[in-house]
């Protein structure tokens, strides 16, 4: 593959976001080749994350930028590298991620942080971290990136060390979704709140993240996992995932972080919000038990949102954390996440509900925005 298109432009369909909260258009776009340090893959399953629906939609005062593909939760094979790669070649089979691990800095050389320094997620860029130009374009325009993965395209540019290099045996169109959510969920439960056996774990938001989250209680042992959301449609689904009690919020009359205290004789052990809405972290903070409950915020928040509660509920002895992407190092941890599913200890195929060719990407956002879909695989060579 690489001895015929290698150093040169590829011309690929791309999904493009020409404006804000407008449907994307199937558009012929100019992929440029990869500079220093770089790679482009040709990418054969993506699927959308709640994360692209945001930006689609710019909620939450994110930055503005338009012409853009969408995209970073996918699968693919190393189509050719730039200059200097050499944790990649040409056939690799891969997933893109939205951050990185160079492997220099101070957090990717501390066992407690996965916050590369230099390639850390950044929302409000849409080039190249290298020379600050896109490898997209259209007519001779630029098209900007997105998180550095840009997945809606046939053909896509990364940094090199935001991709991962993973068993060539796994299946792409189940493992595409380990990328983003499904470790982001699984990782805040086992890396981050680290529920004991037998313990409760309350789960605030039932989508994708949040089902993962609670995949990851179940696997831990927890003997009672609650699961919290707004729609009651989602009850059914979330069994299969591990959860044994449902609370819509809606249904009662006071908070329901005092519904989740009197229903567990004092609070949960573990809390995970998984909704990225402040009154959901709140809530989440104050349903865990005095003395030792931790509760652990894993959505995508608005840059404005304050977190704000009684100073008394960290006196005693309760504990809120962050996770960014489930405390996973990207190069170095994903590809035993893959071997835990090639091994079936991790099941990832229930996480996803639909699948659709490339040409009807926009009926993923339709699913996602209605609530009817966990994960929609999209096929790019349909």
């Amino acid at each position: 593959m690489s001895s015929t298109t290698a150093g040169q432009v590829i011309k690929c369909r791309a999904a493009v976001a020409w404006e804000e909260g407008k449907p994307l258009a199937i558009e012929e776009v100019e992929v440029a080749p990869p500079e220093a340090g770089e790679v482009r893959l040709k990418i054969l399953y993506t699927s959308l994350c709640h994360s692209d629906l945001y930006f689609w939609n710019s909620k939450g005062g994110r930055n503005l930028l338009f012409p853009r593909i969408l995209g970073h939760e996918a699968a693919g094979i190393v189509e050719s590298i730039g200059e200097g790669v050499t944790n990649l070649k040409p056939g690799d089979h891969v997933l893109p991620v939205f951050t990185g691990e160079c492997g220099e800095c101070r957090s990717c050389k501390s066992e407690e942080s996965n916050l590369c320094e230099v390639l850390r997620l950044n929302t409000d860029t849409g080039v190249m971290l290298s020379d600050g130009k896109s490898r997209f374009s259209k007519d001779g325009k630029p098209i900007y990136h997105f998180l550095g993965t840009s997945t809606f395209s046939e053909y896509t540019v990364s940094h090199a060390k935001c991709v991962i290099k993973i068993n060539p045996a796994a299946p792409l169109d189940k493992v595409c979704v380990l990328s983003c959510g499904i470790c982001t969920g699984l990782g805040a439960t086992l890396n981050v709140a680290k529920p004991k056996p037998g313990s409760t774990v309350a789960v605030f938001g039932l989508g994708a993240v949040g089902l993962a989250a609670a995949e990851g209680a179940r696997l831990a042992g927890a003997s009672r996992i609650i699961g919290v959301d707004i729609l009651s449609s989602r009850q059914e689904q979330a069994k299969s995932f591990g959860i044994t009690d449902f609370v819509n919020p809606k249904d009662h009359d006071k908070p329901v972080q005092q519904v989740i205290v009197e229903m567990t004789d004092g609070g949960v052990d573990r809390a995970l919000e998984c909704t990225g809405h402040v009154e959901a972290a709140i809530a989440a903070f104050e349903s865990v038990h005095d003395g030792w409950g931790v509760a652990v915020l894993v959505g995508l928040p608005s840059s404005e949102d304050e977190f704000k509660t009684k100073s008394i509920n960290l006196l005693y002895e309760r504990t809120v954390k962050g996770t960014f992407y489930g405390n996973y190092k990207p190069l170095s941890d994903i590809p035993s996440v893959v071997e835990k599913y090639m091994n079936k200890e991790l099941e990832l195929e229930k996480f996803i509900t639909h699948s659709i060719p490339f040409s009807e990407i926009n009926k993923s956002f339709d699913l996602m925005l209605k609530g009817e879909s966990i994960r929609c695989l999209i096929c790019m060579e349909g």
